[in-house]
This record gives C-alpha cells, structure tokens and sequence, in this order.
C-alpha cells in the first residue's frame, strides 16, 4: 500500500515535504532545508467520574454525534495534562473537579487522521452545577453493566476495566 502524505509543505521554510526512509520508518522531510516532520500524536485526557457503580458520561453533538463517551478534550500546547483534564471536564459538564490519580493511559486508533493518546483520570466533584456544555448535549450517569452507545473503543476498554476492578475490590 503507497503512503499518501498528509502534508505537502515544509512549516520551517515552505519547501516542498517527501517520503524518505528516516530510522526505519516513512517520514516526510524537506527537500530544501532539510527538516523532518514527525507525525507525534495528540495528547487527549479524560476524566472518570463515579458515583457508586455508575459512571457520569456525555452525549457528544459533533463528531461521533448522538454517542456517548467519558468527558474528555485535548491539551493545549502550554497546559499541563492535570489543568487540562479539570478545564475539559468543567468546559463539556459544568462540574468542577479534583483529580485523584491518573488511571490509564491508551492509544487510541480508531481515527486514521488523528492518532491520539489519551489518558484517564479518576476524579472527585468539588463543585459546580451538572450541565451539558461545549461538545455534549446530555450527561447523566450510567451503572456501568449499562453503558449506552459509545463513541470510542478506548471508552469502553476502560469501563470494562472498571467494572473489573471494582468487581475486584468487592471479592475482597
């Protein structure tokens, strides 16, 4: 299968960007300076709010639109992955958030246009008023052996997760 390069342009100087076999891989570089654009994915962080057994999901109204998924965004390129994840989470709930511990960190595939990874919080809500904003149009809570339709595989991979760790902890 031929790559298709994203990009046909160099961001340094504007000179016309390549294949070239880089460090055993595709990569495009610059035929007139020389720069090499690596394609590095994109930081995304969610935020796992749980309330017994159910989990505060958000009814998404752009891409993926009428699917569910945990609240999540991107990170801005001078913010910090913490920062990042109580902005989005008050930006798309209205709740605002403490985050407790970092529980995962997954690649997500599932888009060929953006490879991303994201990285899931668990949180506690300190404050705020629960309302849909931003990228959803709904949140509710859902009892995590109930789970609509969601967005992301990786979503459902750490649900599934948290079924099983909470599952876990009660045998003991």
């Amino acid at each position: 299968m031929v790559q298709v390069p994203k990009y046909q342009y160099c961001p340094k100087c504007g000179g016309t960007l390549s294949l070239n076999h880089i460090h055993d891989r595709q990569r495009l570089r610059c035929g007139e300076c020389s720069f090499i654009l690596y394609e590095n994915p994109i930081v995304g962080v969610a935020a796992i709010l749980l309330k017994d057994r159910r989990i505060l999901l958000g009814k998404r109204n752009t891409s993926y639109k009428g699917l569910w998924c945990i609240p999540c965004g991107y990170v801005e390129y001078d913010e910090d992955v913490h920062d990042a994840v109580v902005r989005e989470f008050k930006e798309e709930t209205g709740l605002e958030i403490v985050v407790d511990r970092v529980y995962t960190v997954k690649s997500n595939f599932h888009n060929p246009e953006r490879h991303t990874v994201g990285i899931w919080f668990l949180a506690r809500e300190i404050g705020g008023k629960l309302e849909a904003a931003d990228d959803l149009d709904q949140v509710d809570y859902f009892d995590l052996d109930h789970i609509p339709p969601l967005a992301f595989p990786t979503d459902e991979m750490v649900i599934k997760m948290l079924r099983n760790d909470i599952e876990g902890e009660s045998e003991k």
